[in-house]
């Protein structure tokens, strides 16, 4: 992962009472000296025939709402350059929200992108009247986006965070090799910039025991077994983390499987970031986003960096799609 120079944040309401992705994101950036984009991107549909009624001019709403939009981000940019960070805005037509975003990362060179949560873990449930669909922008964004994701969970803003990076040095998961050293890279960059801690967590499940084929075959020692798997996992799992500021007692070993020993390291080591990586299940040619990687995105309470292999193309379009104008359907009778 390269340093993170430019932030992106995805503000789905700039004038929402809350807006704890824009305030984690200012945070990282004033940390890292790096620039800060807040983008809000308008998706609402225009209908052709109730603006025709109206005699309004589409190029003319469209000024309106843009500039409407960009006003509220400038409000809150004010805010944030008071604390002496580099920040600028942007509002476009384009849709659908997760492509537009992807497509105003790619256009002014994001290095990271910031996104609020709209699933409601631990927040309870979303009120919000189209929450399938922002949880579909959430996935998509996940699933397609080329740069880190920092899917902001919760409000609370970082205090010298905990960083658990989920590695898997040994590739029982099918994960390329280069992916745990960007795993840790792009959490070392989130502890350095707000004066954390950088953990790593290996979960490893020894292979199940072979047992004598005949009833007065040679016992085998199970205790001796898994002790010896247990070491070679932690020898590959500090090997890993060699040149990370990652101290001894900050490495996690444990056993069972990820989908439930992430979530529990996370709660037990009171994380505030959870880096983990994901990949394409295999044979597939589209990416997709992991039963395990689903299950720990749902069940887990902090925040969540998620970090996709170094040649990983997205097959988002370049060309924005401008404002979509729909039509009233005809019903019969």
């Amino acid at each position: 992962m390269q340093p993170i120079r430019r932030i992106l944040v995805a503000v789905k309401n700039p004038v929402a009472r809350t807006l704890p992705a824009v305030n984690k994101a200012a945070q990282i950036a004033k940390g890292l000296h790096a620039q800060l984009t807040l983008f809000h991107d308008i998706a609402t549909p225009l209908y052709a025939e109730a603006l025709q009624g109206r005699g309004i001019a589409i190029s003319s709403l469209q000024r309106e709402v843009q500039t409407s939009r960009r006003e509220q981000l400038e409000k809150l940019a004010a805010r944030i350059r008071k604390h002496g960070i580099d920040v600028d805005v942007a509002a476009d037509w384009d849709y659908p929200p997760y492509e537009a975003i992807i497509r105003k990362a790619q256009r002014i060179s994001a290095d990271l992108l910031v996104v609020e949560n709209h699933h409601g873990a631990g927040q309870g449930p979303s009120k919000h009247p189209a929450r399938w669909l922002l949880a579909y922008t959430d996935w998509e964004l996940l699933r397609t986006c080329p740069i880190p994701v920092l899917l902001v969970k919760n409000r609370r803003l970082y205090h010298r965070p905990r960083v658990l990076a989920a590695v898997d040095p040994s590739h029982a998961y099918a994960k390329p090799s280069n992916l745990d050293r960007q795993i840790l890279r792009a959490g070392a960059q989130l502890v350095h910039a707000l004066h954390g801690e950088l953990h790593a967590l290996h979960v490893f499940h020894p292979p199940l025991a072979m047992m004598p084929a005949m009833p007065d075959g040679p016992l085998v020692d199970m205790d001796a077994g898994y002790e010896e798997f247990e070491q070679v996992a932690r020898r590959k799992l500090e090997r890993q983390v060699d040149g990370f500021d990652v101290k001894r007692s900050h490495c996690h070993l444990v056993l069972g499987r990820p989908n439930e020993a992430i979530p529990r390291t996370a709660k037990q080591e009171r994380s505030a970031i959870v880096a983990m990586g994901v990949v394409s299940r295999s044979g597939l040619k589209r990416f997709f986003i992991g039963n395990t990687a689903e299950f720990v995105m749902d069940a887990v309470t902090s925040d969540i960096l998620v970090v996709k292999p170094a040649d990983f193309q997205s097959r988002v379009p370049r060309a924005g799609r401008g404002v979509q104008i729909l039509t009233t359907p005809i019903l019969p009778g």
